[in-house]
């Protein structure tokens, strides 16, 4: 497929003097699409949708929300890149279904802590367990007080060691709302509660999660 051109799409808005044209494509095999993106700087709209790993960069003050997509894995950097020119986001959304490449040979004391100060949701709904390990593991995310979290609840288990482990308790323990997209079954020690149409969560992930309400 063939894209335009930096150059050519520089030269198409050449009497835009005043302001600066960001450009940027990307191709999608499994999709067989391209999509290019143009847009003036500074970028003043308060959300900016289906951030790619060719994201060039940038600070937008004005941005609250943000979402990331990618048929190639997301690396910690680039989770860097996002909260450095996103310093004022509210809300994000990851989807990616990509396993981080040399995930297992990478260690967490090297990579800097990724913090979200003004995070208040996140939807993983769509992401395949590596970003649940990237935001939940505290060596990796700091997440901030009283965020809402969008998660499956079988990926959570598994990041969670069954809701033991130690390196994702803290920011666990930050939640205060959490979708867990629960299958219910009986042998999971999940039942319903049919006065209040409610379902009853087992103690032990209340515990795990001490400051949620959990749906």
């Amino acid at each position: 497929i063939n894209l335009p051109s930096n150059e050519n799409i520089q030269k198409t808005f050449k009497d835009f003097k005043d302001k600066q044209i960001i450009y940027w494509s990307d191709y999608f095999p499994k999709q067989k699409k391209g999509y290019c993106r143009i847009y003036s700087y500074p970028y003043t709209l308060k959300y900016y949708d289906d951030i790619t790993n060719n994201f060039p960069g940038g600070v937008f003050k004005y941005v609250r929300k943000v979402s990331l997509f990618d048929e190639r894995p997301f690396k910690h950097e680039f989770f860097l890149r996002i909260a450095q020119s996103f310093p004022f986001m509210e809300e994000l959304t990851v989807c990616n279904e990509k396993r981080q490449i040399n995930k297992q040979f990478r260690n967490s004391k090297n990579l800097s802590i990724i913090k979200y100060p003004y995070l208040k949701q996140l939807d993983l709904i769509q992401s395949c367990i590596d970003y649940y390990e990237q935001f939940l593991c505290d060596t990796l995310t700091y997440l901030p007080f009283d965020v809402r979290l969008l998660m499956d609840h079988e990926l959570v288990t598994k990041v969670t060691h069954n809701f033991t482990r130690n390196r994702t308790r803290n920011n666990c323990a930050k939640i205060n709302y959490i979708n867990l997209c629960i299958e219910l079954q009986e042998d999971d020690g999940y039942s319903d509660n049919f006065s209040d149409g409610k379902q009853q969560v087992p103690q032990y992930i209340k515990d795990y999660f001490p400051h949620t309400q959990i749906d």
